[in-house]
Formats: structure tokens, C-alpha cells, sequence
């Protein structure tokens, strides 16, 4: 069997790259490697394509960036011919077309599904991986792609008694492939994230009773969404070029959009109301983007914070209820905002219940009640809307050994360390897809993925060029990074929340600010500039030399 054929691993195969995932990421990552003349293997956990969109199949699962946004631009074939149906296109659709550019680019002979990769132990003298997989094979790679995602190792949550309970547990993040029906249930959903606030709504209108568990109230702005016109679709497609230069260039989140020029508080109040208001009648993530100082000033992020705290007392029928609703721990934007359809209106149902666990925690969960406060509240069926062990979470599950056996848990065992998001010191020729240190969840994940990966197949082919065999990050250069990208969040106000972009929602994981945040164009220019110079902060190696420093 040639490495480019299908079916299980034999004991001996090498390839020059073995990519870990095959999401977004990992497709156009092998799509690469193979017009590049690599010969590459791709490992999926699950059974077919489409990374976080093959597991994540709860109730109103949805994008959050605008479909048309949300879409490789590699293939401008593929953008012209795909036709999206809705603004924001939900997981059924996003999966379908995860499906079409695998069979379009024929994507699935280099691929084993149901595969989970287990180990992964660089040989400091070959300068190779030996990567072992759950059927218990091993293959040799010269590279490692981790295309594994930043949101895709669903948290279970540690509740006590969780495991007496005599209902069936969902968790949003691995939901059954058969439809789940809930009529006539009580159901329990505990959590208030974007994959609750997505599902209440539709679980609230199947079930006999809805109790919703909150411990974090979160912003949410109206989706607004609706089935695009051949108008629209047309107007997207004749402004691509424009539309994609602007999002890798000049958009801080790689989304297409106005930009604000000026601050909140240069607006008078009438002025300012009305542009909230315009923005939250359109509705989706550009609300945030109303003003220019929103992450950095928190009396102009009040302004809108207090504006949708508004929004939500109009909404929300009974006083008490919208209090608990309405956030007041944390500024606006500095969690993920989440985007809704009808997620506050639907407490104003006679079969929907808002507990808060804030003041009163889950005190244990019965065989079929979750008790907080010594009360009982009988549920037929558990949601579990936990969220995921974000940006590292994939990654720690794998038990990969670099120079001196060293694993990269134990290297990350006080915080994620990475030069650009990329790759490591002490782990070379493993590189990370939207890594954290990049701008990766901060950004539009396609244009993030897309950035990464051809600047990855860059590095390769230089390195193959150059006849190099081995490149990993530099110590000092990784450390003056991963300073940097902490400098810079704490020049805003994004490290006042407790989101799971520091880890907060792991209990012990380090506190550390994951992502970069100073934008995706700014991000591009230094990736680019790195490269132009050789690879600055990384050490390349021969194999019949020691390491050296890239040229400055």
C-alpha cells in the first residue's frame, strides 16, 4: 500500500508529514501537502470530516461568523460554486460542506477515521516521529501537523453524584448522530455558554419543562438570522477578492466589516443609542465592533454593556429573572459574545426555569433531580453545556515526547508555551495549527487556518530546498512571545473575565492569556516577516549538523 492509499496503518509506513485532526485544518493542511509533492497521513478520532462540526450536533448548533465569512478562500472554484442557504449557517449545512471539499479534492484517501493518535516520540538522532495510533500501529513521520482544534475535548463537568443519575446525559460538545427527542421530558441544561444559549430555545419548545442552570450570565446579541437571497450570495461573490484581502489584512478578528473610527464616548448619548441600536437590530458579532475602544476602555464598554442589560429587562417579562440574566461579571466582549435566536425571550415561557448557581452551586445530582440549595429540581434527561478544555486541551490528550523525553504537558504545565503560536522549543518539527500565542478563537477560524497552513507548507518546502531536517523554536524567542502576546492582552480589557481564553473554566489549569489578541493583520505581517528573514527565533538543523540559529 502506497502512503497516499486508505485503510488502517501497517507497522513500518513513513510519510513526510502526519497531521493530526481532519477539521478545517486539517483538510486544507493535506490539500497542501499533496500539491506540494509531500506524501502525508491524516488521523480523525471521529468517523468522517469536519472537526468541532462532526461532534458538535446539539439543538440549534450554529456558526457564529457569517457563513459566506465562514468558508475556505483557497479555491476560488469552490467559493463561487457552494451555495450557501442561511446568514449564519447551522451545523447540518457547515458539515455538508465539510463533506463536499473532501470528496471535491479528494481528500479522504489520505485519511483513517475512527483513529485517535496516542503517542508521539521524537528520535533526536533521525530527526523523525514515531507516532503510534489507538489501533496500536506506529508509522514514522520527518513532521507533525496538530490540526486538532481549539475547541473539541468536550469538559464534563466533576458534580458530585453525576454518575447516579438514571436519565440520559448529553454533553453539546459529542452529541448522538440520531436525532434526540425531548417531548414530554424535564430537562436540566447546565451551562450559559454559546452552545446553551443555542439550544435552550429549541430544547424549551420540545420539552414538558426547561430548567436552565446559570452560573455565569453572558451577553448574547440577537443573530438576526435569515435564508440569504441569490442577491446576496452574488454580492459576496463579485467583492470576494476585497472581501478576503480585508479580512487577512486590516480586520483585528478576520471578519469583514465596518470599522469604526472613533470612540464610544466621543458620541453623545443620543448618538450612541442609536448606533447600538442600529447595530443590535442588525444583529451578530459586529455589535462589538461598534465603537473602536470597546476592549480597551471599560467606561466605553459600560456604555454597551448597559445598553444590552437593557435590552435584556425589555425582553425578559418577569424583574427577577432578567436580573440573573443580565451579566455583571465581567466587560462586555472580554468572554466570547455569544449570538442568539430568541435566547432571552425564552424565559418569558410558562415551561422555563432560570436556577442560579453563582450564589447557591449544584450541590449533588440525585438519581433524577439536581439539588442546589437543598432543593430538588426532577429532570428526565441531563444537558450538559460545558463547554471544552480550550486550545490545549486536544493537544494534552496526546502524549508527545520531545528532545529528552521531555512531554509537552510537562513543558506546559504552568501555561501554554509557544514562538507564534506554532511550534514549541525542545519539540521539533511539530508544528500547532492556530496554536495558542496565535490569534486563532480571537478570529475568524478559517482565515486563522488558512494562515497558518500555508505558512507551514512555506516553512516546509524551504526547509526541503535548503536540505534542512530538522526546525524547532528558539527558547529566547519563545519566551520574548509568549511575553508579548501577555503584554499586549493586558494592554486591553480582556483579562478581567474569567473565560476560558485564560483556562478559567479548568480547575487548575494555569492562568495564563491564550490567544494573541493584536489582530490577524498584525499577526500575518509578523509571521510573514519571520519567514522573510529566514526563520527568525527558529533553529535549523542538518542532519549531519548541530542546530543553528536562523539568520537575523
Amino acid at each position: 500500500m502506497s502512503p497516499a492509499q486508505s485503510g488502517p496503518a501497517k507497522a513500518g509506513e513513513a510519510y513526510d508529514v502526519v497531521v493530526v485532526g481532519a477539521g478545517f485544518a486539517g483538510m486544507y493542511m493535506l490539500h497542501r501537502l499533496r500539491g506540494l509533492g509531500f506524501s502525508a497521513r491524516g488521523y480523525e478520532q471521529g468517523g468522517g470530516v469536519g472537526g468541532t462540526w462532526y461532534w458538535n450536533r446539539y439543538p440549534g448548533a450554529r456558526c457564529d461568523v457569517e457563513s459566506m465569512q465562514y468558508s475556505y478562500s483557497f479555491s476560488e472554484e469552490l467559493q463561487q460554486e457552494w451555495d450557501w442557504t442561511e446568514r449564519y449557517a447551522p451545523q447540518a449545512e457547515i458539515l455538508k460542506y465539510a463533506n463536499h471539499v473532501a470528496d471535491r479534492f479528494d481528500l479522504r484517501r489520505d485519511i483513517q477515521f475512527d483513529t485517535r493518535v496516542e503517542r508521539a516520540v521524537f528520535d533526536e538522532q533521525a530527526n523523525s516521529w514515531s507516532v503510534t495510533i489507538s489501533d496500536g500501529k506506529t508509522v514514522e513521520a520527518k513532521f507533525v501537523v496538530l490540526a486538532t482544534g481549539c475547541l473539541s475535548n468536550a469538559r464534563k463537568p466533576d458534580i458530585q453524584g453525576l454518575e447516579n443519575f438514571k436519565g440520559p446525559v448529553y454533553h453539546t460538545g459529542n452529541w448522538p448522530h440520531e436525532p434526540v427527542d425531548f417531548a414530554g421530558l424535564r430537562v436540566g441544561l447546565i451551562g450559559t455558554g454559546s452552545s446553551g444559549i443555542q439550544s435552550a430555545p429549541i430544547i424549551a419548545e420540545q420539552a414538558k419543562h426547561l430548567t436552565v442552570f446559570q452560573r455565569t450570565a453572558n451577553f448574547s446579541i440577537p443573530a438576526r438570522n435569515a435564508a440569504l437571497t441569490d442577491e446576496e450570495r452574488n454580492a459576496f461573490r463579485k467583492n470576494y477578492p476585497e472581501i478576503r484581502r480585508f479580512a487577512r489584512e486590516i480586520a483585528r478578528n478576520g471578519i469583514y466589516a465596518e470599522q469604526p473610527d472613533r470612540g464610544a464616548l466621543d458620541d453623545s448619548e443620543a448618538a450612541r443609542r442609536a448606533t447600538y441600536k442600529a447595530r443590535w437590530d442588525r444583529g451578530g458579532l459586529t455589535f462589538m465592533s461598534a465603537y473602536n475602544n470597546l476592549g480597551l476602555d471599560l467606561a466605553a464598554n459600560d456604555t454597551a454593556a448597559n445598553y444590552v442589560r437593557g435590552k435584556i429587562t425589555e425582553i425578559v417579562k418577569d424583574a427577577t429573572t432578567a436580573r440573573l440574566l443580565q451579566p455583571n461579571s465581567h466587560p462586555i466582549g472580554t468572554k466570547r459574545i455569544c449570538i442568539d435566536t430568541d435566547y432571552f425571550a425564552t424565559f418569558n415561557r410558562p415551561n422555563v426555569s432560570l436556577i442560579d448557581i453563582k450564589a447557591n452551586p449544584i450541590e449533588e445530582i440525585t438519581t433524577n433531580a439536581v439539588r442546589v440549595a437543598g432543593t430538588d429540581h426532577e429532570v428526565d434527561a441531563l444537558v450538559m453545556a460545558t463547554g471544552f478544555d480550550a486550545m490545549t486541551g486536544s493537544v494534552a490528550r496526546i502524549d508527545i515526547r520531545g528532545r529528552g523525553g521531555r512531554t509537552l504537558n510537562q513543558k506546559w504545565a504552568e501555561g501554554p508555551k509557544t514562538y507564534l503560536g506554532l511550534m514549541s522549543a525542545g519539540f521539533p518539527n511539530l508544528f500547532i495549527i492556530t496554536g495558542p500565542g496565535s490569534p486563532s478563537v480571537l478570529s475568524n477560524m478559517i482565515v486563522s487556518i488558512e494562515q497558518h497552513v500555508d505558512w507551514i507548507a512555506d516553512c516546509l518546502v524551504h526547509m526541503r530546498q535548503q536540505g534542512l531536517a530538522s526546525m524547532e523554536a528558539g527558547g529566547e524567542a519563545e519566551d520574548k512571545w509568549v511575553a508579548h502576546v501577555n503584554e499586549v492582552a493586558h494592554g486591553t480589557l480582556y483579562p478581567q473575565a474569567n473565560s476560558w481564553y485564560m483556562g478559567a473554566n479548568i480547575p487548575g489549569k494555569p492562568r495564563i492569556f491564550m490567544p494573541f489578541i493584536g489582530g490577524v493583520g498584525v499577526y500575518r505581517r509578523i509571521c510573514d516577516e519571520v519567514a522573510a528573514k529566514g526563520y527568525e527565533g527558529f533553529l535549523l538543523g542538518r542532519a549531519e549538523q548541530g542546530l543553528t540559529a536562523a539568520a537575523s
